[in-house]
């Protein structure tokens, strides 16, 4: 997030959620956002297909078809810009590239949006005119805006707009990615994506790759690495022979299911680290005990770029470890057994930590973003938030609140680009797919609560009252939901929380998974999956 969340739930005029179900996947922030609502009268806008729970408390709920995001923004863009709501001296001072942008938005007139998200042109000039008097306006979105072929350019649309309307480095604006799971904005401050080291320093950098082999002895080739929805397919055709998987479950996670099965059961070696068995557990030959977050001590870095010191709870349980202390001794081995030839013929430096404490000295000394971070200051209470430059610094809630940082801000032109998978003669409905307030990713945890289950302990597919007429469905029937790739059955959840022709699925249950129905298209750039429009067909169980 380029903001603070209680940032944006105090100064935020004007709250736009798009592609996030707020108030059931980030539900401390979902109920700032509805006290903002509530308490002192904040506009809320929320662009969604379905009618998810926080849309109770929107002053308009845009429902666009899915997969039509750019075409809603750039619609959106073309009224503010046709009325003169642009921020123009925000744009003139800060940002570049204006006119090809212009040029571009300004051939998605009302009219032609309309046509192509299924939202009314009157619908289209009221939310236009919101976004142009009211200001500063906070952008909220997850994964409904990134788990798309077009994830990237979606995020690019949204920062368009932010710059267009002059939101950007101003308390209650911004452009804020809620992140899908606790310590994702960790894990990629740690150097977890295969384009960088830790603090998002390009691996292809010459004097990024000098500083780290001065420290460790050692560094990783020149050359951008595989994203995991890159590494499985690779696995068949022979070019990944070894997978090392910490805490991910991508029998369950990852698109396609039938086809990630089939490269697990392929793969040469395959090494999995957890907490609990899994689906994918059954496809390891070796598998490492980690311990969960109460049986360790270290920090999380959350959405809003803010690092939370976390202290051991209780004594791991039998052969747990620390996960770091499981890869530094891994590493050890490794090199003992002549690695080292493999990396460099220097001495390799480190692997001998004693605390995660000194990890986290490593990490300021390497990452300027977290120079002035360290154990100390946060049990001392200080709210970090990176970057945070030096042991002084207070950390920085806003970002880009003097310059962007590339300089200037730039504008790019982003057409709209439909979904590679949509609704035909043969598989008639849409799919989208998520999670439900009840249950996390692949229920690995929380499938083994006993509250929870008694709540939610089975599969549900939510059906559109008009389909389910059509269909028979009456009562408690089973559903039986067919892609190209797979198919599931479930119990009908008759509902208009989604709309005519669509079905929405989760996949918490393995029995039942939406990702045995979901198409592994990728983003060019970014090359995560098409989770949120795939077509599939829609019958009665008998």
């Amino acid at each position: 997030m380029s903001n603070s969340m209680d940032d944006v739930a105090k100064y935020a005029e004007l709250l736009f959620i798009i592609g996030s179900n707020t108030t059931e996947q980030h539900p401390v922030f979902g109920s700032m956002l509805r006290q903002a609502v509530i308490q002192r009268g904040a506009k809320l806008i929320v662009a969604d297909p379905r009618r998810i729970d926080i849309t109770e408390f929107a002053t308009m709920h845009l429902r666009q078809k899915s997969g039509t995001d750019v075409a809603l923004i750039n619609g959106l863009m073309y009224l503010i810009l046709e009325n003169g709501w642009e921020d123009k001296a925000f744009i003139e001072e800060r940002c570049e590239n204006f006119d090809e942008f212009k040029a571009t938005v300004m051939q998605y007139p009302p009219e032609k949006t309309s046509q192509i998200t299924g939202i009314s042109v009157e619908d289209l000039r009221q939310a236009a005119q919101m976004m142009g008097e009211n200001h500063p306006m906070a952008v909220m979105w997850a994964m409904g805006i990134t788990q798309h072929i077009v994830g990237v350019r979606n995020v690019m649309d949204l920062a368009n707009l932010q710059m267009l309307l002059g939101n950007m480095g101003k308390p209650g604006g911004g452009v804020n990615p809620l992140r899908g799971q606790n310590n994702v904005q960790g894990a990629c401050d740690m150097g977890g994506l295969p384009n960088v080291y830790p603090g998002y320093q390009p691996v292809i950098n010459e004097e990024v790759i000098k500083k780290f082999e001065s420290a460790w002895g050692a560094a990783a080739p020149a050359k951008v690495g595989l994203t995991v929805t890159e590494m499985m397919p690779g696995i068949p055709e022979g070019k990944i022979h070894a997978l090392y998987v910490l805490g991910e479950n991508p029998v369950m996670s990852d698109p396609d299911s039938a086809h990630i099965r089939h490269c697990l059961e392929e793969i040469d070696l395959f090494i999995l680290q957890e907490i609990f068995p899994t689906e994918t557990a059954a496809y390891a030959d070796i598998l490492l005990p980690g311990v969960t977050f109460a049986e360790k001590t270290g920090t999380f870095t959350n959405t809003e770029r803010r690092v939370q010191m976390v202290h051991k709870a209780i004594e791991p349980v039998g052969e747990a470890r620390d996960d770091w202390k499981i890869t530094a001794e891994l590493a050890q081995r490794v090199l003992a057994l002549g690695g080292r030839e493999l990396l460099s013929d220097a001495p390799l430096k480190g692997w001998d930590y004693a605390t995660s404490e000194e990890i986290m000295v490593e990490v300021s000394k390497l990452t300027p973003s977290y120079t002035g971070i360290n154990h100390a200051r946060l049990d001392n209470g200080e709210r970090l938030q990176w970057p945070v430059p030096t042991a002084e610094h207070p950390g920085t809630p806003i970002l880009h609140t003097k310059a962007f940082s590339r300089g200037k801000g730039k504008f790019m032109p982003i057409d709209f680009v439909p979904a590679p998978e949509l609704p035909d003669d043969e598989y008639p409905f849409i799919l989208n797919t998520g999670r439900v307030i009840y249950h996390w990713h692949g229920g690995e945890m929380t499938r083994r609560s006993k509250g929870i289950m008694e709540v939610y302990g089975k599969p549900l597919i939510e059906l559109n009252p008009d389909d389910a007429e059509k269909m028979g469905v009456n009562g408690n029937k089973t559903l039986r939901v067919t892609s190209r790739r797979g198919a599931i059955e479930a119990e009908a959840s008759v509902t208009d929380r989604v709309p005519p022709g669509m079905v929405f699925a989760n996949f918490h249950f393995p029995e039942s998974s939406a990702n045995e129905l979901t198409i592994a298209a990728l983003d060019p750039v970014a090359k995560i999956p098409e989770y949120k429009v795939c077509a599939v067909k829609v019958e009665l169980v008998k």
